[in-house]
């Protein structure tokens, strides 16, 4: 990697080394270069941090002062609401309300909510912070207790709100793996499917395929084996961190000894016994099929592959 040739600059103190990125740097960067450094991982600001901040850039110098503007803190943390954390877009946003809103005749410049909506592109939140988490968490409750009235009740509510449909739309497509997933594997797709329909078509007609989707992922059967599988698999990887990978599903590719003991499935009709994890984890289970819907199949097909071992 190019980013190779500063290592040994680094190693000797020749440079002091300062990035910034938007990419995961252990996977970006590379191990050299990264066990070398200092990572701080930056996190999206609170709303009360951007209102503040916001509120300061109106009456210092160096921000919004010269411009004598005025904004109640409900339309401050409208701009914070539409920047998801981002401090940098809530200022740019504020700023262009600013200086295309006219002075009235005292020479006052007054924000509102209508002119914030129109400087973020994003209509304004009707309801307060907690009542929003509220209705969201109502609609992934309905989600998963396979009420589809509610459910669809609470998209609109929450839409006609102000609160961004992609919003709505990604917590569809989470639960319809985290509560239907492995009983109705097509419900993912019925989600993503509504998520891009909602991208490309957006208000009003966006939401028509949202509800079809609302509708499937709540009719649908259910099963959290998903969810149950991924966490159980992430308690054993902390505890597992360091362990080797067994010598036989090695990659062989850039091995000077070739690997042996590999057991390729498709010479033994699809499938064969094998151990796969770690030697200290190597009889553990993290995927249980429920006996819903689709799951039961991969039940029975589990059973039939102990039969075989």
């Amino acid at each position: 990697a190019q980013s190779d040739c500063m290592l040994s600059a680094i190693e000797e103190g020749v440079i002091t080394f300062i990035g910034s990125t938007t990419e995961n740097p252990f996977i970006s960067m590379t191990k050299a270069i990264v066990s070398r450094c200092r990572l701080f991982e930056f996190k999206p600001l609170a709303s009360t941090e951007i209102i503040a901040a916001l509120r300061r850039s109106l009456t210092d110098e160096r921000g919004l002062k010269n411009y004598h503007a005025q904004c109640e803190d409900d339309v401050l943390a409208h701009f914070a609401y539409a920047s998801d954390g981002d401090l940098r877009i809530a200022y740019n946003s504020l700023e262009l309300a600013v200086i295309t809103t006219p002075p009235d005749q005292n020479g006052v410049i007054t924000i509102t909510k209508e002119i914030a909506s129109q400087s973020v592109q994003k209509k304004y939140l009707s309801i307060d912070e907690s009542t929003y988490y509220d209705m969201i968490s109502a609609f992934c409750k309905s989600l998963r207790g396979s009420d589809s009235d509610a459910a669809v009740y609470w998209m609109e509510r929450l839409i006609s709100s102000g609160c961004d449909p992609l919003l709505v739309c990604r917590r569809l497509v989470v639960h319809s793996a985290e509560d239907v997933g492995m009983a109705d594997p097509y419900a993912l797709t019925i989600a993503v499917s509504a998520l891009t329909a909602m991208q490309n078509i957006g208000l009003p007609e966006g939401r028509i395929p949202l509800t079809e989707a609302i509708i499937y992922v709540c009719e649908a059967s259910k099963s959290n084996s998903v969810v149950t599988a991924l966490g159980a698999a992430h308690d054993a990887v902390e505890k597992t961190y360091g362990d080797i990978v067994p010598k036989h599903l090695k990659d062989a590719n850039y091995k000077q000894d070739k690997i042996q003991g590999y057991k390729y499935p498709h010479s033994f009709g699809g499938w064969v016994e094998q151990q796969y994890l770690p030697d200290a984890i190597k009889d553990e289970t993290f995927y249980a099929p429920s006996q819903n819907g689709y799951e039961k199949t991969l039940v029975r097909a589990k059973v039939v592959k102990r039969n075989k071992g």
